[in-house]
């Protein structure tokens, strides 16, 4: 190995290092002595619920850890979004699991907890996903309820979830473990079977206190809506537990005796190992955003040893585009090459930029991959599409429309990792956020813009001195300069890969070592759903 690798290897273990450091401390949540105070009433926290509930001996992913990191500064910041979920299994079967984190502000929903919450019944949805909610909440934050209560995409959109969640048979379970309280209420009980532990849950529209202000009836929370009333009197809630350990194992119960369901029916064979170390990523990837490196090296470490059959590998080289397996599971890749190539008129093409002829490709193997059923995979290293008058002249607007109607259209499954950037339209063309990736995971090393650091700066320091310029300003040198950096340092404050995950435009930054598993049971949980949906090519242009 070169000094440029070991080079690479520690900057990009330190990326993750910092990464490690920061979930961490989110994982305490609301703190340590909030931890305390639940374990002194008899709760378990929300961490140790879902850790309690899922199958130990098999793999768990976490979607959101990063929810609301760095917001909300002035409220006392909301670790996670104020909610745990994960994917894993139960008695074997995979199941989307959401816990509220009562220490972190007694579970209250702030904007965010909205949007994570929408995001795991997303998932559950287009993955018919079952689905269960651990539910410890004091409901919506009040001091932000004009962020969260009214629009289409705020509290009231679960509770629709729900019971269109329930119309297509995707099973919701709901355990009341602690406070229970107005619109909140209805989530549990709009799911297909409540239980209640007794003592600690309670649900009811309002409360002791707002029922003596409302209508001067005098009565505690436990006769108003504890688990007896709600199980004995009521019936509102289907079961009683004794304590939390109680309540999960009823959940475990449940779980043991549901049938199968129909399946999508994708490819997988007896998984291999990477030809190639995938550790050996670490020294692959470039320290600097800006440099260029192979991508068929990454594409070695994360499929399966000999299972790339590469489509059109001499035409548009500027995207690579193959069939390969993942854990034994059949892929179709579309990647970004991050070197400078040749095409066969003897051009160069830089790295990381879709041109006319990718764009045509790419969108030719979505297609091909939807008519195989084959779901696909988009590994992100993308500047853009090519410009300039030759680029404009050669039809570029109409192949990257093309590309992009593909990727929208299609109806197999899609991932996208971001590697490194995920600049402006190639964002897009290759599966963005908006383009309804089942799962869309990051590595330490991305950067999602309207375009890089150094080329916004450029532009916005441009406007900036315009403006000064017009109030009669003189613009020395020394301000210049202090202007840039201001400029750089917010902009790439954004376009960092927390940024991004703390507004959930990702699902997570991961270790780039534990990519296949996110793909494995990421196709896994897509494989609940049969594909009803025809592909329709004479949509797409030609």
């Amino acid at each position: 190995m070169n000094i440029k690798f070991n080079r690479n290897e520690d900057y990009n273990k330190l990326k993750w290092a910092e990464v490690q450091q920061k979930l961490e401390k989110i994982y305490l949540g609301g703190g340590k002595k909030r931890i305390e105070k639940e374990h002194a009433k008899g709760k378990m926290t929300a961490r140790e619920r879902i850790a309690y509930l899922l199958d130990d001996d098999k793999e768990q992913i976490e979607i959101g850890a990063f929810a609301g990191y760095d917001m909300y500064a002035e409220h006392g910041g909301c670790p996670a979004g104020g909610v745990v979920v994960k994917i894993g299994y139960i008695n074997g079967r995979q199941v989307i699991v959401v816990a509220n984190d009562a220490t972190v502000k007694a579970g209250a929903w702030f904007p965010i907890t909205g949007k994570k919450n929408l995001r795991a019944q997303e998932i559950s949805i287009e993955n018919n996903l079952p689905i269960i909610y651990l539910v410890d909440s004091a409901g919506i934050y009040l001091p932000l309820q004009d962020q969260i209560f009214a629009d289409k995409e705020h509290f009231g959109r679960i509770f629709r979830n729900n019971a269109v969640m329930s119309s297509k048979g995707i099973i919701q379970i709901a355990a009341i473990m602690g406070s229970c309280v107005a619109g909140g209420a209805y989530l549990p009980i709009m799911s297909d079977e409540s239980l209640i532990v007794d003592k600690t849950g309670s649900i009811f529209l309002a409360g002791s206190y707002l029922v003596k202000a409302a209508i001067g009836e005098d009565i505690d929370n436990e006769t108003l809506g504890g688990a007896t009333t709600q199980t004995a009197i009521s019936g509102v809630v289907d079961h009683k537990a004794k304590n939390d350990k109680d309540a999960l194992n009823k959940i475990k119960n449940i779980f043991n005796k549901i049938g199968e369901f129909e399946k999508a029916g994708f490819n997988r064979t007896t998984p291999k190992e990477p030809a190639k170390n995938p550790e050996e990523i670490y020294g692959i990837l470039p320290e600097s955003r800006q440099e260029p490196y192979d991508m068929y090296e990454i594409i070695n470490r994360l499929i399966d040893a000999d299972s790339f059959d590469e489509y059109k590998a001499d035409y548009g080289k500027t995207l690579i585009t193959g069939y390969a397996r993942i854990d034994g599971w059949a892929v179709g890749i579309v990647a970004n090459q991050r070197k400078i190539v040749k095409n066969a008129r003897g051009e160069m093409q830089f790295g990381g930029v879709i041109y006319s002829d990718s764009a045509d490709k790419a969108a030719r193997f979505v297609m091909n991959c939807n008519q195989k059923k084959i779901p696909l995979v988009f590994l992100q290293d993308v500047t853009g599409f090519m410009v300039g008058s030759r680029s404009e002249h050669g039809g570029i607007i109409k192949d990257g429309a093309k590309m992009v109607s593909a990727v929208s259209t299609s109806v197999v499954p899609k991932f996208t990792v971001v590697i490194g950037n995920s600049y402006g339209a190639g964002n897009y063309a290759m599966n963005g956020k908006a383009y309804d990736p089942r799962l869309m995971i990051a590595w330490p090393t991305s950067e999602i813009a309207v375009m890089s650091g150094a080329a916004a700066s450029k532009v916005l320091l441009q406007i900036e001195e315009a403006k000064l310029k017009k109030q009669g300003e003189t613009i020395t040198p020394e301000k210049e300069q202090a202007l840039l950096d201001k400029i750089q340092n917010d902009y790439n404050r954004q376009i960092s890969p927390y940024y991004a995950a703390a507004r959930l435009w990702t699902d997570a930054i991961i270790n780039p070592l534990e990519t296949r598993k996110w793909i494995s049971m990421g196709i896994e949980m897509a494989n609940h759903k049969p594909i009803t949906e025809r592909y329709n090519v004479g949509a797409i242009q030609t």
